[in-house]
């Protein structure tokens, strides 16, 4: 295998790594919070090669001295893009839009024996009867979402009343008129791309966060305290997912020029290299 033919094939896993991201993008299009995420790639390892040793003759030169062999590109970052999604109105006591971009819910996401608290955008709740007269705060998949100590959000199924307050404190209204006050778990993301994707549109700290030499308090924090006047969110209604369906459309078309190109330097590579092994 040539040179041509190794740095083909290193761009296009890279390539087939972004158009399964721009396809996430696009499936997830109508998915309330959902945010997108963006490749940005870089240049592999380069090989220099000095042509010339007579420096002299370069003069005026604007590259750099040499020729430069590259051996493909790579997928550097899959950027989460917090940019704000548009608000829809639905009327629901329990929907509930975020209108801080970098602010996300804590919900605990149950995956087999596994529980871990996970975090998103989408406020669609629910309340879910536990069978001994109360219920608890869900949202769309059945997570329990929870509050400021990351303890669930439990109330009597007799709760009439779901009121937003400021600094995000819910108030939960029984039927008796009493009422009852809990401050809705709320997170600030302070650098997006150590987050991964999970299922059920939820993000959260990858498992190698140690092997990425960056600390958990570094990539996210609990708003609590006095922070907790910073959170901005607004009652019966929903954000929509910041994907942008032509914009996604023009970058996989861009892609899947990308991709031909490679697989046609390929089949050149491997027509040169019958012709020269044809050669008696």
């Amino acid at each position: 295998m040539n040179r041509t033919m190794i740095t083909a094939t290193n761009t296009l896993g890279q390539l087939q790594r972004q158009m399964d991201m721009i396809g996430q993008n696009l499936s997830n299009a109508e998915t309330t919070g959902f945010k997108r995420r963006e490749a940005s790639f870089a240049e592999l390892m380069v090989q220099n090669v000095r042509n010339q040793e007579r420096t002299g003759m370069e003069t005026g030169r604007l590259t750099p001295l040499g020729i430069r062999l590259g051996t493909g590109a790579k997928l550097s970052q899959a950027q989460l893009i917090l940019s704000q999604g548009s608000l829809k109105p639905t009327g629901r006591s329990l929907d509930f839009a975020m209108t801080s971009d970098r602010q996300f819910f804590k919900v605990l996401a149950q995956d087999g024996e596994t529980n871990a608290v996970r975090y998103t955008r989408d406020g669609a709740f629910f309340a879910s009867p536990m069978g001994n007269g109360e219920s608890m705060l869900v949202n769309g998949s059945g997570f329990p979402v929870l509050d400021e100590n990351d303890n669930f959000i439990t109330f009597s199924e007799e709760a009439s009343n779901f009121e937003l307050g400021d600094n995000g404190v819910l108030t939960i209204n029984g039927a008796n008129g009493e009422a009852e006050q809990v401050n809705l778990g709320i997170v600030s993301i302070e650098k997006p791309q150590f987050l991964s994707q999970y299922g059920s549109n939820l993000v959260g700290l990858p498992e190698n966060l140690d092997e990425l030499g960056v600390g958990a308090d570094e990539v996210l924090t609990n708003v609590t305290g006095g922070a907790r006047t910073g959170i901005s969110m607004v009652q019966n209604s929903l954000e929509a997912s910041n994907v942008d369906i032509g914009k996604e459309m023009t970058d996989m078309l861009n892609v899947q020029r990308s991709y031909q190109f490679q697989a046609r330097s390929i089949s050149l590579a491997d027509q040169m290299m019958g012709l020269v092994n044809g050669i008696r």
